[in-house]
């Protein structure tokens, strides 16, 4: 029997691992999931932040837990996974959130600033990734894995950075994506990337303070920056039956600035 749009979106029974989880894009990507029925496993570097946000997802009425974790280093990433499947059981969505950004002129860039934010960005997706498939994914032929992206990894530099290793961090994300979920496709497992354009954050914080809210949201076609609801649709569809046959693929959510920049 077809099923109904809102059991095509239900996530109930499901759980879920998002990194970078305890503010911004993260938390709102865990509220999204736990708002459409899945238990929710968060985790970041600072206990407090996840103390914190675990709180306010619990107060939302959403099934929700924390591990600290620096998805840095490997063995925080297998133990970050193992630890997930010993609490949580098996994990049906994989949201690869956790990120760092470096801003210097390319000439003048450090190389352990472009190691760091490398290590972050893109091998800590795929040792997660790989871990939390082969331990829980695979053999059951299913899973979603949500890897965020970003719009500077479509293009060159966006306006008013010079983050040549986190433009170019989030450019091997996209096509780490279309790989993966060509190779993982025959275990029903699907990868598909968002990214995300100017949202205020801490990450944001110096681009938003230097050139000022209106001539950011002004270069957006919707003429607005992001906001606390605009990656929770995006996610939903990714993580559900309702993209069960959607894999390998990216969108941009950013008010159209893509569409303008050409990226």
């Amino acid at each position: 029997m077809t099923r109904t749009i809102q059991q095509l979106f239900d996530l109930g029974g499901k759980t879920a691992l998002v990194t970078g989880g305890s503010r911004g894009l993260g938390l709102q990507l865990a509220h999204a999931l736990g708002e459409a029925g899945a238990r929710i496993m968060l985790s970041s570097r600072k206990a407090e932040d996840l103390e914190q946000a675990c709180a306010e997802l619990q107060a939302a009425g959403i099934d929700a837990r924390w591990i600290a974790a620096d998805c840095a280093k490997d063995a925080e990433l297998h133990r970050l996974a193992d630890e997930t499947l010993a609490r949580m059981g098996d994990v049906d969505i994989l949201v690869n959130n956790a990120g760092a950004a470096w801003g210097a002129p390319a000439e003048d860039y450090p190389i352990e600033a472009w190691d760091k934010v490398m290590n972050l960005n893109v091998r800590g997706y795929f040792i997660l990734s790989q871990r939390i498939a082969k331990k829980s994914m695979i053999a059951r032929r299913q899973g979603r894995i949500i890897n965020v992206a970003s719009i500077a990894g479509l293009g060159g530099n966006p306006i008013g950075m010079n983050t040549i290793a986190y433009n170019t961090s989030k450019g091997a994300v996209i096509n780490f994506t279309r790989t993966l979920g060509a190779e993982w496709g025959k275990y029903n497992i699907t990868v598909n990337a968002i990214c995300p354009g100017f949202f205020p954050s801490k990450m944001t914080m110096g681009t938003l303070k230097a050139l000022g809210e209106e001539k950011l949201a002004a270069h957006a076609p919707l003429q607005r920056l992001g906001d606390d609801e605009d990656l929770k649709g995006l996610c939903v569809l990714y993580a559900s039956d309702a993209g069960k046959h959607i894999t390998g693929q990216w969108l941009a959510v950013d008010g159209g600035v893509s569409v303008v920049t050409g990226g």
